[in-house]
């Protein structure tokens, strides 16, 4: 299986520029107008995103997930992230819609009718994502948006916002609340880091390798991806390997020894202890149980 391919471009803050008029941008995407933003980016604007009927990897903060069946994905400003949709990926539908958080108004989010609104913008720091019922109902509320007009837009951005803010059918993505850096220098290292792991994963990455790529010495490269992520380097890429792993044994019919190895386990006793660890399943339950899901 040929690993996925880095992005060329070098990582920037995405310019988003709603239409004229509005302070609202919305995008619909398909299977024949994909959304090419790919890269490890971040900007200002809250984002919320609907996937509909889709799978692949969510990359927010320092947290690397897989999901199934479509979701819909909120994220605070500033919150890094890559696009959540790459070839691998068979999507229905893609709604983004982006605003700052100031449209708002500090004001206006202060008064009794919005606390819980105000307390989804805090909580949408960490990246959230829902599914179930509130996933529905955001579909539809999203969709109807397409039509409407610039002041529509904005009583219907409300009420969705509403709707999020009293579900509980959500979970929480960058748990641990690190963020990335959004300087340009740090931005651009981590991200070179970011890439070379989703080109490489398949192969052993040696600390050596990584830290010259990041032209930083061994130690000061292990104090640096820690601070900034929460984790070791060497727990990103087993992290990033099982999440993968997720997504062959959803989404083909390999064996879970060939799919260790794609994985870049050499062992497969190694991998599913690693496995194991990061979900609290065996593959083959992970497997078993995703199917029951499906069926």
């Amino acid at each position: 299986m040929e690993p996925l391919k880095a992005p060329s471009h070098k990582p920037a803050l995405e310019k988003i520029l709603p239409q004229l008029g509005s302070s609202i941008t919305y995008k619909k995407f398909s299977n024949e107008k994909p959304n090419g933003v790919t890269m490890w980016h971040y900007h200002p604007e809250v984002e919320l995103v609907f996937i509909d009927k889709g799978s692949g990897k969510r990359h927010v903060g320092n947290n690397i997930s897989y999901y199934n069946d479509g979701e819909v994905i909120l994220l605070g400003p500033n919150l890094p992230h890559y696009g959540f949709t790459d070839r691998l990926t068979e999507n229905n539908k893609e709604i983004v819609v982006q605003f700052l958080k100031e449209i708002l108004g500090d004001n206006f989010l202060g008064i009794p009718e919005m606390r819980s609104i105000n307390a989804l913008m805090e909580r949408s720091k960490q990246g959230l994502s829902f599914k179930g019922e509130t996933k529905k109902e955001v579909a539809i509320l999203l969709d109807e948006m397409e039509q409407m007009n610039h002041f529509d837009r904005m009583i219907r951005l409300l009420k969705v916002m509403n709707v999020l803010a009293k579900s509980n059918e959500y979970q929480i993505l960058n748990a641990s609340a690190v963020t990335i850096e959004t300087d340009p220098k740090s931005n651009e290292r981590i991200k070179t880091v970011y890439d070379h792991v989703r080109a490489n994963f398949q192969r052993t990455i040696s600390l050596d390798e990584i830290a010259s790529l990041s032209n930083m010495t061994v130690p000061s490269f292990c104090r640096y991806f820690k601070k900034l992520t929460g984790k070791t380097f060497t727990q990103f890429v087993n992290e990033f390997r099982i999440t993968h792993a997720c997504k062959l044994l959803s989404e083909t019919p390999n064996t879970i020894a060939h799919i260790s190895y794609e994985c870049g386990y050499n062992n497969f006793s190694h991998f599913n202890k690693h496995f194991k660890l990061y979900t609290s399943k065996n593959p083959s339950a992970y497997r078993d149980e995703f199917r029951r899901v499906v069926n």
